[in-house]
Order: structure tokens, then sequence, then C-alpha cells
């Protein structure tokens, strides 16, 4: 029998015989633990994305890949649609669960099966935490370079779901950039390995493909990664700005100038203030806005940059530059940063955070723009983003006590979007579409491309049983949104003229 759901499946999926399900999960393996008491479903009913929220009809925590297949296969044979979890740090609703359907948590999959210093890999286990890797590799002189600032936490596995990036992806590059294989089991309890040890494999590249598909195409059981030697020398400094929007131009400075730093990061004067009193880094207060540059490499080459950068910053309008005088401080710099967004948390009950991309010459007009929609929603938001890369993070502070206060925080959120779109960007840079981002799919492509995307989903998973109502939208959505009004960054003139 074929099951195949539309997208928007809340209340839409068939009646399933929860006692049955359960039961039948139970004779999968005697040892394999199922979560199905109201008091233990409960943590599991969001990701970090906590204005979206719903009990799952049970948990399942698999320690083998038999019981992942065994489970995966269940599922397919009786209908129910599987949604894998790894930490549940995501932001994009991507781990959101269904009341009708098993959450297949992975965090029992936590060890790190091998690492081969002399090859430059390790083998992990999904449930591995990103920051896990590196400190297992530190002993050999090597480590993991995607670093999201929610790497103490974060599994390996979510950052594969997503193609997570972090401070030193402008560098380094994605996840996507950095690791090998993966070996995924598929919704008919198959395993496969796509990808390889060895920098190439034949066929098509499906290890592209998987990396970042939200665990729509099937769940991951252990990825390959790519160690990198420590840099020999990392010095950071802190650039100080009196206007947000020099303090973007000066970002196309140093890129244009050829230099690529290891992190190039930016935070506005409400981000500053938040994260200063929150980890008492050091951060001038009354800035603007900071850049935060990191030059790692040769000893010679880095203190070659050091000097060529502040040249830069001086000439593009930097009011104060800093470079950090040990290690010590270097970290607290960092920790700043990567401390960002609970640190804004702080302002207000509640924040919203967005992910965008934008080409980079087009940041200080974006910034501009998001002032603008933050006056009109009557809405502030703070910027804390990738400036290297042009990956923006808006946190916009909301109090979702206050009736109405959500849907015009959501609404301000899709504005923002559009208008990264508008410019030649992107609705996502690494936290993903998920549920959250679903609509403005409509907004990113045309009919034909979604489509497409169907197509591959449908090859992967017919039944459309892993983590449906993601990612994906149908066309009937896409019209019902009426999205096509901005489309490859074509909008009407006055949309634009507004900023």
């Amino acid at each position: 029998m074929s099951f195949t759901y539309d997208e928007r499946i809340d209340g839409a999926l068939p009646p399933v015989d929860r006692e049955a399900l359960i039961a039948a999960l139970h004779r999968l393996s005697p040892t394999m633990e199922v979560l199905h008491e109201p008091e233990r479903l409960r943590p599991y009913e969001c990701d970090g994305l906590s204005a979206y929220r719903t009990v799952p009809l049970c948990v399942v925590l698999p320690e083998t890949v038999d019981e992942v297949c065994a489970v995966l296969e269940l599922a397919a044979k009786r209908g129910v649609p599987v949604v894998a979890r790894g930490a549940g740090t995501g932001l994009s609703g991507g781990a959101l669960p269904l009341e009708k359907g098993i959450l297949l948590a992975m965090s029992k999959f936590n060890r790190i099966l091998e690492i081969d210093a002399s090859a430059g890999i390790a083998r992990v286990q999904p449930g591995v935490r990103n920051l896990a890797i590196s400190q297992a590799a530190a002993p050999y002189g090597l480590y993991y370079a995607p670093d999201p600032s929610s790497q103490i936490a974060c599994s390996i596995g979510g950052n594969v779901a997503e193609n997570a990036g972090g401070v030193h992806c402008l560098k380094y590059g994605l996840t996507v950039h950095n690791i090998l294989a993966v070996d995924i089991v598929t919704i008919d309890g198959e395993r496969m390995t796509l990808g390889a040890a060895s920098l190439d494999s034949p066929g098509f590249d499906l290890l592209a493909l998987f990396t970042g598909s939200e665990g729509m195409l099937g769940v991951v059981v252990e990825v390959t990664v790519k160690l990198l030697p420590k840099p020999q020398c990392q010095k950071m400094l802190m650039a100080s700005f009196d206007d947000v929007e020099t303090a973007g131009n000066a970002v196309a400075r140093i890129i244009g100038a050829g230099i690529i730093p290891g992190g190039l990061e930016m935070m506005d004067n409400l981000a500053i203030r938040a994260a200063e009193d929150f980890i008492h880094a050091g951060y001038p207060v009354d800035a603007a806005a900071i850049l935060l540059c990191e030059l790692d490499g040769a000893a010679s080459d880095v203190d070659e940059d050091l000097a060529h950068v502040s040249e830069l910053l001086a000439s593009a309008g930097a009011v104060e530059i800093r470079i950090a005088r040990d290690e010590a401080e270097r970290l607290r710099l960092w920790a700043g940063r990567k401390n960002a967004f609970p640190a804004v948390g702080r302002l207000a009950p509640d924040y919203y955070c967005i992910d965008g991309t934008i080409p980079r010459r087009e940041l200080p007009g974006v910034l501009k723009g998001i002032a603008a929609l933050s006056d009109e929603y009557g809405l502030r938001v703070a910027n804390v983003f990738h400036a290297g890369d042009g990956n923006l993070h808006p946190l916009i502070l909301f109090d979702a006590n206050r009736p109405g206060e959500l849907e015009r925080t959501e609404a301000l959120a899709g504005k923002i979007l559009e208008l990264c779109v508008a410019v030649g960007g992107s609705i996502t840079g690494e936290h993903g579409v998920g549920r959250e981002k679903i609509n403005h799919m409509c907004v990113q492509f045309s009919s034909d491309e979604i489509e497409f995307f169907h197509a591959v989903k449908a090859a992967f998973d017919p039944s459309r049983l892993l983590n449906p109502g993601k990612n994906i939208p149908t066309l009937h959505r896409c019209a019902e949104f009426g999205g096509m009004h901005v489309h490859h960054g074509n909008v009407p003139f006055r949309e634009l003229e507004r900023f």
C-alpha cells in the first residue's frame, strides 16, 4: 500500500493505532527505548525554534544501526511518518515532531569510531557533539573546522542535515566541504554509503545532494569527516565603527583586497551591549557596530595580513582598532560572539532568529532596510552575522504573551527574507528551511524548480514519510501564499525604493 501526504499534514494524517504501533516497536528490540508517556514526550516537542511545538506520538531511541533499519522498515510498512532528531539545537523547526508520527532520536549514537591522523579523517556516529570531534583530534594536532555557535551541544548528524557553518566557514567552508562520506538508512530500512573516504568517488555526487536535505531523504548513522591541522598562528583584531553601514562597507574592502580571514563577524550596538553584559568580553558598548576579524596560518603571513587589514579598516572608517594581546583575550572576544544569541535573549521575553544570505556588496543597503523594517513593525532587531560570507542572523525581540506580537514578528521575518532574495541572496545560509521558511521557498524558487525538488524527494522517499511538512512546499501552498511577487531577485521597484 502506498501512502502519500500533502506537506501541510497537521490534522490531515490518517489515524494511527498508537498502542499497536508502540507494541510493535517494543517487539523490534526488547532493549530499545520507546517513550510514550506524556511527561516523557514533552521535552521533544520542539527544537531550538520554540515558537512551534508539537508533542510526538512516541519517541524511539535506538542504539544500533539494525534498530534504526527495523524502525524505518516498520514505519514504511504501516505508513507512519518519521522525523529524525539530533541534539535539538536547530533553529528552523526542522526537527519538529508530528502528533501522528515517530520521533527517531539519535542521541545514543554518540561514539567516535575512529581517528586516522595520517589520513586526516575521523569516523563518528551522528550523535557526537561537534566540539567533541575537535577535542578528540586535539592530541594529534588536528581539528574539525565547522564551528556553529551551538558547537558545544549540536550533533554532527544535525550539522549534516542542515549543512551547518559557523564563524570560520568563510575560509574553511560549511559542513558539505568538510565531510567525505555518510552512511544513511533509507525509509525502507536499507543502508547506503554516500561518498567515500577518498577525495573522490564514482557516480553522481549524492553526498552533496544529501547534505542539507534536513532529514527528508534518509537517516544518518555514520559520518566520515575531514580533520585539518591546527593553524600555526591565530590572531584576532576588533574594529569599532560609529555607523553600521560603514562597517558593512569595510567588509567588502577586506575581501576585495584578496584577504580571506579565518573568521569575519559583525555585531550591531544592540547585540554588542547584550553580549558585553553577558560575557564581559571587552566590547566597546558605545560603538554602532564592531567587526571581529581573525587571521590564521603561518606566523609571518598572519603578521603581514594583520597589518594590511588594520590599514584597510582604518581607511574604511574604523574609529578604533584593537588587536587581542594574547590567546585568552582572543578566546574572550570569540566567546562574546558565540554567546550573542543567548545574550540577546536576556533583552526580551522571546526572540526570533532569522537566517538569510546576501551578496557582500549588498550588506550596507540590507542593514539599512532591516532598520527601516524594524521601525515599521515596531520591533527591535539585533544584528549578529557572518559578515565575510554575507550570512545574516537578525534577532527580532518580541513578547509572545502579547496578542498578535508573534504574528507581527513572523511577518517582519518574512519581509527580511524577501529583502535578501530581492538583492540576489537566499532565504537561508545554514539554519535550513524546516517548517519556519517553507512559505518563502515560494519566494525563492519557481514552480518548475519546486517540482524538481519534489522529484528528488520521491526518488529517495516515494511515500513521503521522512520528515513530511518541511522544506519543500506544494505549488498549491505557493499559490495561496502569493509568493511569486518576488522571484530570483526581481521585485517591483516600489518595494525596493522604500529602503
